[in-house]
């Protein structure tokens, strides 16, 4: 039997959560700031889901690499992400009007939707069965 690779459990076992938080999220955004705050939470979500496919994408492709390549891989990742998100934020904030997106609605979802996803991954991880080599022992030391 084929099992599914740690990357994907990771995956399903951090969307699961964030899914269900966006739901909540865009509806309470709709309900107390309507239009606004429906679209405010809803780039929020799509921003965050992004934002962590991403990062699940480079640990899939790095999975065969050397340490210092995952690191590097990692660090460029982290950086573009951040980067992009920062053009995307002025963007937002110059091209859109407060009564087009609520701000308040995008931070509060985009805050709780990451809340969610790390400790869906964090759970996940916890369920893996991870096979880790140890390092050998000297018994000269021991003895």
């Amino acid at each position: 039997m084929n099992q599914p690779s740690n990357e994907s459990q990771l995956l399903r076992g951090a969307f699961v959560p964030t899914l269900l938080v966006s739901i909540v999220a865009i509806a309470v955004s709709a309900v107390v700031q309507g239009k606004s705050g429906f679209l405010g939470a809803l780039l929020a979500q799509f921003v965050v889901i992004i934002f962590f496919v991403i990062h699940i994408a480079v640990s899939r492709m790095t999975r065969n690499l050397d340490p210092i390549s995952t690191m590097a891989m990692a660090l460029f990742s982290y950086f573009a992400k951040l980067f992009a998100l920062g053009i995307l934020l002025w963007a937002i904030s110059t091209y859109t009007d407060r009564a087009t997106i609520n701000r308040i609605a995008f931070g509060v979802s985009a805050v709780a939707l990451t809340i969610a996803w790390l400790w869906g991954e964090i759970a996940s991880y916890m369920k893996l069965r991870l096979h880790l080599p140890l390092p050998a022992t000297d018994k000269s030391v021991n003895d």
